[in-house]
């Protein structure tokens, strides 16, 4: 049995001018989930939305609170960031990822949503004809509507069948066309939760070294994959990273997810020395600036963004990512309850009929974190979405993130313990009105 009528989700969907609810964006289908709650007061199961579920690292607190006191409220942040940021970045991308960036090439941004969008404009803009940008799809759907305010064009293909050795071939036959700027996918993946390997990566940066092409690299859920060891610093095992294989790279590294400090929006736009300092006429000409990328970058277009990051969130970014790199916090051991919660989600969703999407990375099956794809029979995704909403269960259609494949996203950050009995009696519900044939 439904808990909200078909009527009632049309009507919040006529009043809050929502065009085709089987293609809603995130911010859309979060509208109705909340507009059904305050107008019956039944709680929904929200799947919809990535916002962290954790509290708040209590040590990016302390240090912003100091920070604050201490008057750095009162004067500009500079553009290139805090001198003690920098230098902490730096350490923290060597003690988890085995890589070498300079302080000067990590530079704070307001959230990886902005390191994403700088990113766009500068590779678009580098080189003559190469103006586009290569997404590995599924992605996060924000990326494509940046672009769209820039006015750049993307190509796009689905990974799901082109994993291992057909990784090479896609990305070889999409390259030779000669007209992307960059490759951008995020790893973990969102909203798939595959990973990218270390063959794949090894492919990835091999082309993008032979065809000049940027990899953008998106780590937001960084060493999320809880089926490995990872985050201990200085210590193997390390996450699979583009880094290691060519000299064109970016690496984005946000604090919302690893650190849940996602409302103070601050992230790391760590860039590959070699191409921090290479010089690209095309910048120099547009920008009348010097044409080094990473001085272009900051300088000339995320400064005209936000001028600059939050100075007193700089410093408590700065004084977690320390901890982290000293091992007085274990990020990865904080975040692991999504894993916990995917896995009791994912049992209650495939026990009433659903299966998993993406299920498998390469040659074993995909992990349990902060998201996961869901079908269901022969529903379209956008069906599924709907169907979903009846039943007080709110996710977002896998065809908005560039996916060919049907079903939902599903996140888990918004789990609680006394939702489970709760999702567990509307599944079953939902698969007796549901049979599948």
């Amino acid at each position: 049995m439904k808990i909200f009528s078909e009527e009632l989700v049309a009507q919040a969907v006529k009043e809050l001018n929502i065009a085709d609810l089987a293609s809603a964006t995130i911010g859309e289908v979060l509208l109705v989930a909340q507009w059904l709650e305050n107008k019956t007061g039944i709680p929904f199961i929200r799947m919809d939305q990535g916002s962290p579920g954790l509290p708040i690292n209590k040590y990016g607190v302390e240090a912003e609170i100091a920070a604050l006191d201490r008057g750095v409220g009162s004067q500009y942040p500079a553009a290139l960031g805090i001198p003690e940021l920098k230098y902490e970045a730096s350490r923290f991308v060597k003690a988890f990822l085995d890589v070498d960036i300079t302080p000067r090439s990590c530079i704070p941004t307001v959230g990886s949503v902005q390191g994403s969008f700088g990113s766009f404009i500068a590779c678009t803009q580098c080189t003559p004809g190469k103006d586009k940008i290569l997404f590995i799809d599924p992605g996060f759907p924000i990326q494509k509507s940046q672009l769209r305010v820039i006015g750049a064009g993307w190509k796009e293909f689905d990974i799901f069948n082109y994993r291992g050795d057909a990784l090479k071939v896609k990305l070889e036959q999409m390259l030779s066309e000669g007209d992307i700027a960059a490759i951008v996918y995020s790893n973990p993946n969102n909203p798939a939760w595959i990973c990218l390997d270390e063959r794949e990566l090894a492919v990835i940066g091999e082309l993008a070294t032979k065809y000049d092409v940027i990899v953008i690299e998106d780590l937001a859920y960084f060493c999320m994959d809880f089926r490995k060891d990872m985050g201990h610093p200085f210590q193997p095992p390390y996450p699979p990273t583009v880094a290691r294989y060519t000299d064109n790279y970016i690496l984005m590294l946000s604090s919302s997810k690893i650190f849940s400090y996602a409302g103070q929006r601050i992230a790391l736009t760590c860039i590959s020395d070699k191409l921090f300092e290479r010089h690209f006429p095309a910048l120099a000409q547009r920008y009348k600036d010097s044409g080094i990328f990473g001085q272009t970058l900051t300088a000339s277009i995320l400064y005209m963004i936000t001028s600059g990051c939050t100075a007193s969130t700089q410093y408590a970014y700065a004084e977690m990512l320390r901890l982290a790199t000293e091992g007085t916090i274990n990020f990865v051991e904080d975040t692991r309850e999504y894993a916990i919660r995917a896995q009791k989600m994912k049992d209650i969703f495939t026990r009433n009929g659903f299966h998993i999407v993406y299920d498998q990375d390469v040659d074993q099956p995909v992990g349990d974190g902060f998201f996961f794809t869901l079908g269901y029979g022969n529903l379209q995704g956008g069906e599924l979405l709907k169907e979903l909403l009846y039943y007080g269960v709110s996710s977002i259609s896998l065809s908005t993130t560039g996916s060919g494949q049907q079903g939902v996203r599903a996140c888990t950050s918004r789990m609680k313990n006394e939702l489970y009995p709760v999702m567990e009696e509307r599944m079953i519900a939902f698969h007796h009105d549901h049979p599948i044939k």
